[in-house]
């Protein structure tokens, strides 16, 4: 298999239902939620494209252009951008779409950059 397609195979894909219990009080997702759900996205989409174990070491510049009310649906796309011999550097989009209209729009966007390790929490290989 390619690099390219294991970069395909390795895109992820998790939709959430923005419910109460995650808004804040302007009745919109709580920044941190989104943080927390990219964070998990970049982990899975590391995870899955080399099969390793991964901690997130940075993230890069997380832009939200606009807020994302309660009652929404939101999708979080993670996609291998850049690959190091040892860190991988994933980009997440976050997408709402409202229940009852069709169509959606990129609302937020960052980076986050991983560190594959091996069981002694050393930085190892991600690619044989």
């Amino acid at each position: 298999m390619t690099i390219e397609e294991q970069i395909d195979q390795s895109e992820t894909h998790i939709f959430k239902v923005v419910f109460p219990n995650t808004t804040n009080h302007h009745n919109t997702m709580f920044g941190g939620q989104v943080l927390l759900m990219m964070t998990e996205t970049a982990f899975m989409t590391a995870t899955r494209f080399s099969r390793k174990s991964f901690v997130v070491v940075s993230s890069d510049r997380i832009d939200f252009r606009k807020p994302i009310p309660a009652g929404t649906l939101v999708e979080l796309i993670g996609r291998v951008e850049q690959l190091g011999t040892t860190s991988i550097r994933i980009a997440v989009k976050v997408y709402l779409e409202k229940m009852n209209e069709a169509g959606r729009e990129e609302v937020v966007q960052g980076k986050f950059t991983l560190v594959a390790l091996d069981s002694d929490g050393k930085p190892i290989k991600i690619l044989n």
